[in-house]
């Protein structure tokens, strides 16, 4: 028992030894670097101010660049924030629309944004078709207009209605189903599914502001 102790003490103090020989060790290598930095700045005084200009320039010009970036990303945030405002502003009046004002709406912005043959069909019997439209290019475009509350989302069954029709009965290219609320997760899975295209409200107010794309882009 005696022996094990001795082994401890020995192991410990081994340990403390390596640990201050490592420390001076490192020490005198330090002063050696920087005596050796001295030396060569007294001996080559023009590399000095060459080497010391130019590390001032790459700091500004490294300071230059986060700040352009800075500025950058605050434009670009100052930018979306406007055009969120100038969305938001533009999709109320639809809110307060009748669901056969918002009809009328979309047939207006297809026929605004080049469309011919633009219909409004919504009604008894449509099979969940609101709007048609032609494309430029002769795309056939079926719409259903959802004009839903803030609070009210368009849901699953809401979408495998029209997806039940818009291509086999309406002959669609291009089928979109868009409102002033937002969709189920569940409706979403099944539009992406079905290939339907969906607008909630931001991409309506994309749409009605020219900032972003028509639903048959």
């Amino acid at each position: 028992m005696a022996y094990r102790r001795v082994r401890r003490r020995s192991s410990t103090g081994n340990t403390v030894a390596g640990w201050l020989i490592l420390g001076l060790t490192g020490t005198a290598v330090l002063f050696s670097l920087v005596g050796a930095a001295l030396a060569f700045l007294e001996t080559h005084p023009l590399t000095t101010v060459v080497l010391i200009i130019g590390l001032i320039a790459v700091g500004y010009l490294v300071a230059r660049q986060r700040i352009a970036r800075a500025r950058l990303a605050e434009a670009s945030a100052a930018e979306q924030y406007r055009v969120a405002v100038h969305r938001s502003s533009q999709i109320a009046p639809y809110h307060g629309m009748t669901p056969r004002e918002f009809e009328q709406a979309i047939a207006f912005l297809c026929h605004r944004d080049g469309c011919g043959q633009v219909q409004v069909v919504g009604g008894s019997g449509d099979l969940g078709a609101d709007v048609t439209a032609t494309t430029s290019d002769g795309r056939r475009v079926v719409i259903q207009a959802k004009r839903y509350g803030p609070t009210t989302k368009v849901s699953s069954p809401d979408l495998q209605r029209f997806g039940g029709t818009c291509y086999s009965i309406h002959g669609a290219h291009v089928a979109a189903v868009i409102t002033t609320s937002v969709f189920t997760k569940q409706a979403a899975q099944y539009a992406q599914h079905m290939g339907i295209r969906l607008f909630g409200a931001d991409e309506l107010a994309g749409w009605i502001t020219r900032t972003g794309p028509a639903p048959w882009h």
